[in-house]
């Protein structure tokens, strides 16, 4: 008997594990060669790892909802020598290095930030374009390595079910059983759609009671205790720890998985290395006519700052005290979600027009949402804007993530009493908070960026 194990490839992320959504086998099964194994989740997309083999599945590393790290065994085959086999040594495109860490976007092996000393048009060779076109295929939050496998997604039937993978991580959060789903896509394939408008009208609930509950024995419920009486609890119901003997905790430990797990590491990433300093100030809105749009105008007065000041729409490699200023500029637009923080970027927003930005806002946020964003759209962008006031709150520290040097963050608009000539008057006012990485730029150079934006945000429209 031939046995073969299956480590979990590099699935184009860069990131250093993945969660298991869903099984397509269990063991004892056979499955052939490039047949959809598992679905897996990472940082930004859910994505189908095909077989490497033809055989039978001995054995699987986990459940749905575990996390697995890249280069570690996925799954145990027997081979079957009568059947399709890869050819020993035969590229799969899936990858197997040491994983890399978070936020690490320069590694002394892979991507180059080339600059000329004036700031100006960059000039690369050959060999320096090639690893450009290397350059991360996107993340979540920030700038990671990846591996050059293209991979398509595919609906797959499970149960006599068809959809993709990222509709069926949707129906697990939305609590949708598949089964009872009506599908509309061609062939019919359950879509994003129809997993959302089941979850709006409750007609396709998944049941109640998890497996692993319901096969538990009945028992005679304990009584309720008052919370300082209370034994905390992991999730396999041993005693557990958290805080010193002396703090009364409550709730669960969870476990962070693909987004929030990316954005925790690239965060940590970025607070070490970055040296970050805050500039605030109110923007002057008073003279907007009616129609202006928030968002759009921010974009904008980011743009014009991006002129006046090239120095903050930059990369900055900190290792390698290496500086780049963009002659475009690529706005990651912030999008907040109940799976974490997503950046995708708005390309060339220097040229295009109130309406181009608006639409090309509104398709960025829809992809995000339901998880069709492209991976080319979620990195590669030259400054940051949070736009936080939609919520609440007035300045803010955002986090720079490398190799980018700023973000802008807008807090919420209010009205305060300005003084006139003649009086006082009540003006509208958008908080504005700039933090920059002081490696990079000068703080003079900071203010001149911020006051850019204040006159174009003055302006009527």
């Amino acid at each position: 008997m031939t046995t073969k194990q299956f480590l979990l490839p590099d699935l184009g992320e860069g990131l250093p594990d993945a969660t298991i959504v869903e099984w397509y086998v269990k063991e004892g099964d056979t499955i052939r060669l490039d047949d959809n194994l598992v679905s897996m989740e990472t940082a930004k997309a859910v994505v189908d790892v095909p077989s490497p083999v033809s055989g039978k599945v001995l054995k699987l590393a986990g459940g749905a909802g575990d996390v697995i790290v890249t280069g570690t065994m996925l799954a145990e085959f027997e081979l079957d020598p009568n059947a399709p086999q890869r050819a020993e040594g035969q590229d799969t495109g899936h990858h197997h290095g040491p994983a890399k860490g978070a936020g690490s976007p320069a590694p002394d092996d892979g991507d180059r930030v080339v600059a000329s000393d004036e700031g100006g048009e960059i000039t690369e060779s050959d060999e320096t374009r090639t690893e450009e076109l290397r350059e991360d295929s996107g993340t979540v939050v920030g700038a990671m390595q990846s591996s050059d496998a293209v991979r398509s997604e595919q609906a797959v039937a499970v149960g006599g079910v068809k959809a993709m993978p990222a509709v069926r991580a949707m129906a697990r959060k939305l609590k949708v059983d598949l089964s009872q789903v009506a599908p509309t896509g061609a062939d019919g394939v359950i879509t994003m759609a129809d997993v959302k408008q089941a979850a709006a009208s409750g007609t396709a609930k998944a049941g109640a009671a998890p497996a692993a509950a319901a096969a538990r024995p009945s028992a005679t419920p304990a009584p309720a205790r008052d919370a300082a009486q209370r034994t905390q609890l992991s999730a396999s119901g041993k005693p557990m720890r958290t805080q010193p003997p002396s703090v009364s905790a409550s709730g669960q430990p969870e476990q962070l998985k693909g987004v929030r797990r990316n954005m925790a590491r690239v965060m940590a990433d970025a607070h070490a290395k970055v040296v970050a300093t805050t500039l605030s100030d109110d923007a002057d809105i008073h003279a907007w006519a009616p129609g202006n749009d928030v968002t759009t105008r921010l974009i904008r007065a980011i743009c014009a700052a991006a002129k006046a000041v090239p120095a903050l729409n930059a990369w900055f490699d900190g290792d390698k005290l290496v500086r780049t200023l963009h002659p475009h500029v690529d706005v990651g637009i912030a999008v907040d979600t109940d799976d974490g923080l997503f950046v995708p970027a708005l390309r060339n927003a220097d040229v295009l027009d109130a309406g181009g930005v608006r639409e090309g806002v509104n398709r960025l946020r829809a992809q995000v949402m339901d998880r069709s964003i492209p991976a080319s759209e979620l990195s590669g962008y030259t400054i940051s804007l949070s736009n936080f006031g939609m919520f609440a709150g007035r300045y803010a520290t955002p986090v720079v993530v490398p190799p980018c040097v700023a973000i802008v963050a807008a807090g919420r608009g209010r009205h305060q009493i300005t003084p006139v000539i003649g009086g006082f008057e009540s003006h509208k006012v958008i908080p504005l908070s700039l933090t920059f990485d002081h490696r990079a730029c000068t703080g003079g150079e900071a203010a001149r960026f911020l006051k850019a934006m204040l006159d174009d945000l003055a302006l009527a429209r």
